[in-house]
């Protein structure tokens, strides 16, 4: 399979955003997305759809740590739902358990504290939510 995944990183102020290819199993971040209240920008959505031409999206469902869900987890699919609705693209939710904490980590190592900008961290988030969307879609 070779299909392109954007992955999404549902916050109430920024959205982080990451494009994959299923064939390497990795993604990229990209440009995290303002949000006022958990509500983006809707053209600039439609302009990430219409550049990538994606064949999924997968949005990350913040779950507690055993597993229930919270108000974020109900937000997170509400979004997922309107992509869904508003464009009609594939839409896929992944468990994003412990990806911010993996996001900020990452990004340590690379540029130390300057690195850990908000939309930096986000974006790294959505690359994970990606990559473990892949992973677990080979299990």
């Amino acid at each position: 399979m070779s299909r392109t995944v954007l992955g999404f990183d549902f916050g109430t102020k920024s959205i982080g955003v990451a494009v994959g290819q299923e064939i390497t199993g990795s993604a990229q971040p990209l440009k995290a997305i303002k949000a006022t209240d958990g509500v983006p920008d809707w053209t600039l959505i439609e302009a990430l759809l219409k550049e990538w031409q994606p064949d999924l999206v997968v949005v990350g469902l913040p779950l507690n740590m055993d597993g229930t869900e919270q108000e974020m987890t109900q937000r997170a699919r509400k979004f997922a739902n309107r992509i869904h609705g508003r464009f009609g693209v594939p839409i896929a939710t992944q468990d994003e358990r412990l990806t911010t904490t993996d996001a900020k980590a990452r990004l340590f190592e690379y540029g130390g504290y300057r690195a850990l900008s908000k939309g930096q961290v986000d974006s790294v988030s959505a690359v994970l939510i990606v990559e473990s969307y892949f992973e677990n879609s080979y299990q």
